[in-house]
């Protein structure tokens, strides 16, 4: 009943262009056509969109010449201006509500036997400045949906690192080395879990990779990463 009158006083907006809409976190036809919504056929490994099927065993190159650490890279919808939009109103435009948001397009790509949903962690200093963290929500919007618990604290990042944009992927590694690691806490509950890192966008896997190697160090049996948007040149051939 609250939420009918809320939308009464407030009428639902397209998270995309913040045109009217039937209901809240719905997407209006132009921008839910911008949408592309990511799902088979894809690599075995890392889940990276293929042009046609190649079977459910296929790997793209990449992931023959080096076998990847994670259990795969799932993403709701791939990186474009309508992902983009939303992804940047939660993060810097107060509207933490779009959490369920993407988190409802998500749901459908947590792997079956995941046990337990971990974000990626900010800084203490940048949490403070911003006042959540956009991964914590979307995990926790996330972990209704699918029914599983999660974990804010299991894995910290002790070390301040400066923004990613615009460096090359070698400079993105190296600048989020060491850059993570697994709480007291954390060492409880990841060990032999089934883990699901959750965050926002996926860009050159730079950050994901830290955290996933550090988690796996700490024993988790498996770790897949799920994102709302993944950014994706183009299909693998």
């Amino acid at each position: 009943m609250f939420g009918h009158l809320l939308d009464l006083v407030l009428p639902p907006r397209c998270p995309g262009c913040g045109a009217t809409v039937a209901g809240q976190g719905r997407f209006c036809a132009p921008c839910w056509s911008r949408l592309r919504l990511l799902a088979p056929p894809w690599c075995a490994g890392c889940n990276l969109p293929f042009a046609f099927d190649r079977g459910p065993d296929a790997l793209c190159g990449a992931c023959l010449a080096d076998p990847p650490d994670h259990a795969g890279v799932r993403a709701a919808v791939a990186y474009g201006e309508v992902a983009r939009t939303v992804a940047l109103r939660l993060k810097y435009g107060g509207r933490p509500f779009y959490a369920a948001t993407m988190a409802a397009l998500m749901v459908r790509h947590v792997p079956p036997g995941a046990t337990l949903l971990v974000p990626v962690p900010l800084h203490r200093r940048r949490l403070w400045s911003r006042g959540y963290n956009q991964a914590g929500l979307i995990a926790a919007a996330l972990a209704r949906r699918a029914r599983l618990p999660v974990t804010m604290h299991a894995l910290e990042r002790h070390r301040a690192t400066p923004p990613l944009r615009d460096r090359s992927a070698r400079e993105r590694r190296a600048t989020v080395a060491g850059a993570f690691r697994v709480t007291p806490h954390g060492r409880e509950v990841v060990r032999g879990a089934s883990l699901v890192l959750v965050d926002d966008v996926y860009t050159s896997g730079a950050t994901a990779a830290a955290c996933v190697q550090v988690l796996r160090a700490a024993g988790a049996a498996s770790v897949t990463i799920l994102a709302w948007a993944r950014v994706i040149e183009g299909p693998s051939d």
